[in-house]
């Protein structure tokens, strides 16, 4: 009698559902930031490929990530990885040249081992506990190619408000504030969209309630600025905030209404 063996079952994607909540143009302040900070490297990249990990209940932010991408490097492929199986279903139908879908999770399968140059994580890990974002981290910067990015954040509904972190493989390196500048009262609004590694964070005596607290001093001295726009305004409060705080970007980027600030001054304390 010959005896069949089971086959063995394929490993569990690591992480668990989503919410799955998206919107088209709700990630399109992150982009375009990835574009213009990492643009130059997805070009240097012999064959780059982007993740949007978790990407959702429908496709349009992967969809957007390659047609942003695409105009910084044109040879820029984009994997969207959910790890709900019916979603990569859905998603299928939306496949072309240079994107595609597949099951997955944190362990971030691709094809043949491949180690994507970008990942990108939004609204990911929004539902997990604190405690158990720096493993998350460790396990995308672990996947990332030499030279990779992997930025992690969080967004309103419709992409108004948005705060982030970029890691490079060996940690968290900025994080970046991005906002509708004519939809905002004061910066400390987007405490709200702190992401997890910091929304608790935000209580006297941590690093990032002190540079919420200084940004809104910034922005209020800058008030007579408001006459000449949302956007002098808020460049005077960068320029403010420099003073005292090392921001890693300039008035290039302020005009889009984003600031970026190195991780080590917003790190948690404790």
């Amino acid at each position: 009698m010959v005896s069949r063996s089971t086959p063995p079952s394929p490993k569990r994607p690591v992480g668990t559902v989503t919410r799955g909540t998206t919107n088209p143009n709700r990630l399109r302040r992150m982009d375009r930031w990835i574009a213009a900070a990492h643009g130059a490297a997805l070009r240097r990249a012999d064959a780059p490929v982007a993740v949007d990990l978790g990407y959702g209940a429908a496709p349009w932010t992967a969809v957007e990530l390659l047609a942003r991408l695409r105009e910084a490097a044109p040879r820029v492929r984009v994997v969207g990885i959910e790890i709900e199986p019916a979603r990569v279903a859905g998603a299928k139908p939306y496949e072309r040249e240079g994107l595609s879908f597949r099951h997955g999770g944190f362990e971030v399968p691709l094809e043949g081992g491949e180690r994507p140059a970008l990942i990108r994580a939004a609204n990911v890990l929004r539902q997990y506990d604190e405690e158990q974002v720096a493993e998350v981290w460790q396990r995308l910067c672990a996947r990332l190619a030499p030279g990779g990015l992997l930025v992690e954040g969080t967004c309103d509904e419709i992409g108004r408000r948005h705060v982030w972190v970029a890691l490079g493989p060996e940690g968290a390196r900025t994080v970046t504030f991005a906002t509708r500048l004519g939809s905002l009262e004061r910066p400390s609004d987007l405490a709200e969209r702190l992401p997890k590694a910091l929304i608790h964070r935000n209580v006297p005596g941590e690093p990032v309630h002190a540079f919420l607290r200084d940004f809104d001093r910034a922005w209020a001295a800058a008030a007579p600025y408001a006459s000449y726009g949302a956007r002098q305004r808020w460049i005077r409060t960068a320029r403010a905030l420099a003073a005292d705080w090392p921001l890693a970007d300039g008035p290039a980027r302020w005009r889009q209404g984003e600031l970026t600030v190195r991780w080590e001054a917003l790190r948690p304390a404790g």
